[in-house]
């Protein structure tokens, strides 16, 4: 089935007017030139071909003492996410309110982000960088904080690392990389398998796609860290390190995610992601580890265009290709 998305600007003419209306309104950063790679001729040919750069804007910035892994977000609270602890904050104080903690020599090892539906906070959970690689999502109840349900994936495609509902589904992201673990001599599933799948109402895996070679590339060792679906209906990614996020299309064929744009995101250092769709005004909620803070961001969603090509034809006799 194709999925509707909100086409925010279609062609280069609407794509400009766009742009200098926000620019006027002094409400959109200017877009930002692309990032260059060092490397061979190749490897430039490569980065001209990759879609425009824009950049976010820090609207607040918050001071947590647990914000390592991701955080999650609904109109009233964000949640901090850690491996065995999600705390959650007032958003207009940023006052801690209610903990989540786990044991630790409980079945929680490693929650990697979070996502809020309804009165529902579904956080995912792994054994990183244990082997085999296991998964399960883990449920909360927002009000308490209280743990209420599981769903195992077992031993499975990777490493489950972000999950959202979008378009009457569950969207997840089962990681893999290229990184050794101690005591290991092989890596730890390898980046290029990395996927992003689609699931229904029980989990149950209905379609999968790929990331793009380029966008995993800059993930190594390491792989996708977060993914969060945007109010422009587009899914945004992004790794364990880099400040940026990945504005995706999925393809009208094919099994590789289309890559509309890159948004770069000030401190931000990886790790999940939320967007935040309860306002009309929807910001990026994002984390910096090393001082423990939860940022969220303005974002030029609305000045992203997506990918004009052709990549097909119908022929009538006389000029099939043979």
């Amino acid at each position: 089935m194709m999925l509707a998305r909100t086409k925010i600007a279609t062609g280069l003419a609407a794509s400009i007017a766009a742009g200098a209306l926000a620019l006027s309104a002094g409400l959109v950063p200017a877009q930002a030139s692309a990032p260059t790679r060092a490397g061979s001729a190749a490897g430039s040919a490569a980065a001209v071909s990759e879609p425009p750069v824009f950049a976010a804007t820090l609207a607040r910035s918050y001071d947590t003492f647990d914000a390592n892994q991701a955080v999650a977000v609904d109109k009233k609270y964000f949640y901090v996410v850690d491996n065995r602890s999600i705390t959650k904050h007032d958003k207009s104080t940023g006052q801690p309110l209610l903990q989540f903690a786990s044991n630790a020599d409980g079945p929680l090892i490693h929650m990697d982000s979070g996502a809020v539906v309804g009165d529902k906070l579904y956080a995912v959970h792994s054994n990183y960088d244990e082997s085999p690689m296991e998964s399960s999502i883990e449920v909360f109840d927002t009000k308490t904080m209280r743990h209420i349900d599981t769903y195992s994936f077992g031993i499975y495609r990777g490493s489950l690392t972000w999950l959202d509902r979008h378009d009457g589904a569950w969207w997840a992201g089962f990681a893999n990389y290229d990184q050794v673990p101690d005591g290991e001599t092989e890596p730890y599933g390898e980046t290029y398998n990395t996927q992003v799948v689609k699931m229904d109402d029980k989990f149950q895996v209905v379609e999968s796609w790929t990331i793009p070679k380029t966008i995993l590339d800059r993930f190594k060792p390491m792989s996708n860290s977060g993914g969060s679906w945007g109010p422009d209906g587009r899914l945004w990614l992004t790794g364990h390190d880099l400040g940026e996020a990945y504005v995706m299309n999925v393809p009208s064929a094919g099994s590789e995610l289309e890559w509309a744009a890159t948004v770069t995101l000030p401190n931000v250092e990886g790790q999940g992601i939320a967007w935040d769709r309860s306002s009309n005004r929807p910001t990026l909620w994002a984390i910096k580890r090393s001082t423990k803070q939860a940022l969220s961001f303005t974002v030029p969603y609305s000045s992203i265009s997506d990918p004009k090509t052709v990549n097909w034809q119908v022929l009538g006799p006389g000029h099939f290709q043979q």
